[in-house]
């Protein structure tokens, strides 16, 4: 090799080696979020996970008696803020609680209001095309919420009467599917948000309330009122649960499956469970709705310990 080329050759190394080194001190300085996903880098330069929470979806995201956000959805996203912490290398990432509702918790997510949505959000295709989900964390499905006192034992006895349902729910697009395949009539209305929805029938001005059967129970336990309303019917629809966060970030994505594997492998997620559906809540009531089978297996199949493998 020429000495003019062998110089060359050289200079060269030595260039790609100062640029790596002015590389790596800008990365430095920035906080070393070159390579992570949109989110994370984010979350990263901000020392922050804002989580979107719900007023009143017990257990899964609701207010304690302080007004402080709580709930079984919301204690996953913890063990996901730590696990991202891991990822960005920050294990004092701040959380910061963001109000949704039904109708604009999507859209929390789309226009990056929200980093983690830790609500009771069912996690089906259509939706699966715009957000992507954690594993299962819950199956429920829409029943309807009607006085003890009414003739009403499933939907075909709501015939011309009125339901109402939350505003951007699954249970809105249930409830007018079968209004039409049973031709019922019915006067389906909405409300912003379940506690309006559950007013509604109490104060009269509606027969039913269609919701996810879960959020039924949770919200006649808070409110105490067993002896006035009650769950009936058949299933209406089927309702998968899952954490909502960004779609299109793979690493995002593994960090969140990660988290769950944990809680799996250290056999945390059924007594997670049992906290807060089984066990008296922080708020006093108790639910008394044992894990269901299908929800038991999706939970062992997080389970990566050797013992769990067996």
């Amino acid at each position: 090799m020429g000495q003019a080329l062998a110089r060359s050759v050289i200079g060269g190394v030595l260039w790609v080696a100062a640029a790596s080194l002015l590389a790596t001190s800008a990365a430095a300085q920035t906080g070393g979020s070159e390579g992570l996903s949109p989110t994370l880098s984010a979350i990263k330069t901000a020392h922050a996970v804002r989580l979107g929470y719900r007023e009143s979806s017990p257990p899964f995201s609701f207010l304690d008696q302080s007004g402080r956000p709580i709930g079984y959805s919301l204690e996953l996203c913890e063990a996901i803020v730590e696990e991202i912490g891991v990822e960005v290398d920050d294990p004092n990432l701040r959380i910061e609680y963001v109000k949704v509702t039904s109708d604009d918790r999507i859209d929390a997510v789309l226009q990056n209001k929200i980093d983690l949505e830790c609500g009771s959000t069912t996690a089906n295709a259509e939706r699966g095309k715009r957000v992507a989900f954690s594993p299962l964390m819950f199956v429920a499905g829409t029943k309807l919420m009607v006085p003890k006192g009414a003739a009403v034992s499933g939907v075909a006895d709501l015939k011309g009467r009125t339901v109402v349902v939350t505003k951007g729910t699954t249970n809105e697009q249930a409830m007018h599917a079968v209004d039409k395949k049973l031709s019922l009539g019915l006067n389906i209305v909405t409300a912003p948000d379940h506690e309006q929805s559950f007013r509604m029938v109490a104060d009269g001005k509606a027969d039913a309330f269609a919701t996810d059967d879960i959020l039924l129970y949770g919200l006649i336990a808070r409110h105490k009122a067993q002896e006035y309303f009650r769950v009936v019917g058949d299933y209406l629809s089927y309702d998968p649960y899952g954490i909502m966060f960004r779609k299109g970030e793979p690493q995002l994505s593994a960090v969140v499956e990660r988290a769950f594997r944990k809680l799996g492998s250290n056999r945390d997620l059924v007594p997670l469970y049992n906290k807060w559906f089984t066990a008296r809540l922080p708020t006093g009531e108790r639910l008394n709705v044992p894990i269901s089978l299908q929800l038991e297996e999706a939970f062992k199949a997080m389970d990566d310990s050797p013992s769990g493998n067996n």
